[in-house]
């Protein structure tokens, strides 16, 4: 949000200046030989700002805003310089909020960045908190928290492909409200989200939206103020629930039987499978992205004793089942593995048992 004192530059000429008025949205911006030049607000980017700031954001303007927020320079004025007033738009007071991954190269997956920002599309300010879920699954870690304004694209961090496991199990939690406004009553904003660390090098995954200009993947939190995450059900508190229910009922005898196995999951790992273009890709990064699902998919199924995974790996020149052996041996010692069958893979697949 543009204010006066700001030092601007213009987006689409040479040139900027210090913000001096601000008539809706228009600006009227005292260059350098003191002349006041006015501007559409959205043509210029803050490049310092004239009262201390703490966010760095950008008006959802769908397909006409900045990818990038200018960087805020903390530069204290005096507190009573009249601030933009928050235009309200048409259907806005529905909550619409979204998560979004923009690639700095999309055509380099494998290597790139991603920014990341939360958009919100809706009249109301947002007190918002995001989690991701630790490693061990016991409990969360609050990664970000703040406060977002109506109709806001807002640039939280720029990521890489280490990070990106971090929103695999990513919650978000959301207070809407108006300020200085009688308004419509909205239930908190308490979702989980599962983003599958894979479709970070699919290039499909990014493609065109309302909001940016570049190739993005937009991922709705909450749509029309309903969250889109499917139900869970806690099955702790399900069962408790019943077992309280049960307690005036006669009890039975059952009898209780173990589920039967169909037979083993499998697992193709062949490149193919798990990216749609291998463009830009090292036969270290295709190997590295092998062997991350492989992990992936043992760490998924570690508390299922008896369960038998195939790795489809193929014959190859045998780098990816050496790999998979090496990481057998050191990282899952105690889980037992051989050749799968023969008659149904060939020499191509690894069997293993989870213990």
């Amino acid at each position: 949000m543009i204010k006066i004192g700001d030092k601007v530059r213009f987006l689409n000429a040479v040139g900027g200046g210090i913000v001096r008025r601000i008539d809706r949205d228009i600006v009227l911006v005292e260059e350098e030989d003191g002349f006041e030049t006015p501007v559409l607000a959205r043509e210029c980017v803050v490049i310092e700002s004239g009262r201390v700031q703490d966010t760095r954001a950008v008006p959802v303007d769908k397909k006409e805003s900045p990818r990038r927020a200018p960087q805020v320079m903390p530069v204290i004025e005096p507190e009573d310089e009249p601030e933009l007033p928050i235009v309200e738009t048409t259907g806005g007071n529905k909550i619409n909020l979204y998560l979004a991954f923009l690639p700095e190269e999309d055509r380099r997956l494998n290597q790139t960045a991603f920014d990341v920002y939360l958009i919100n599309d809706s009249n109301y300010y947002l007190d918002y908190i995001c989690m991701s879920r630790n490693n061990e699954g016991d409990g969360w870690a609050m990664i970000y928290r703040g406060t977002i304004e109506p109709n806001i694209q807002f640039y939280m961090e720029t990521i890489t492909h280490e990070d990106v496991t971090a929103f695999e199990h990513f919650s978000i939690q959301a207070v809407a409200y108006k300020r200085d406004k009688s308004y419509p009553y909205k239930e908190p904003i308490s979702t989980i989200l599962h983003i599958d660390p894979v479709k970070f090098y699919k290039l499909h995954t990014f493609g065109e939206n309302d909001f940016f200009d570049e190739n993005a993947w937009v991922v709705p939190v909450v749509e029309n103020d309903l969250p889109t995450r499917p139900l869970r059900i806690d099955a702790q508190s399900l069962a408790e629930a019943m077992r309280q229910k049960a307690d005036d009922r006669p009890r039975k005898k059952v009898v209780s039987h173990k589920q039967v196995q169909t037979g083993p999951l499998e697992i193709d790992l062949h490149i193919h499978q798990l990216v749609d273009t291998t463009a830009g890709m090292s036969n270290s990064d295709m190997l590295q992205l092998q062997l991350q699902t492989f992990r992936d998919t043992l760490d998924a199924h570690r508390k299922e004793k008896g369960r038998k995974i195939v790795f489809i790996h193929g014959k190859g020149d045998g780098v990816l089942r050496r790999a998979i052996l090496d990481e057998l041996q050191r990282r899952y010692k105690n889980y037992d593995y051989q050749d799968a069958s023969f008659r149904e893979y060939g020499f191509g697949a690894t069997q293993v048992t989870i213990r």
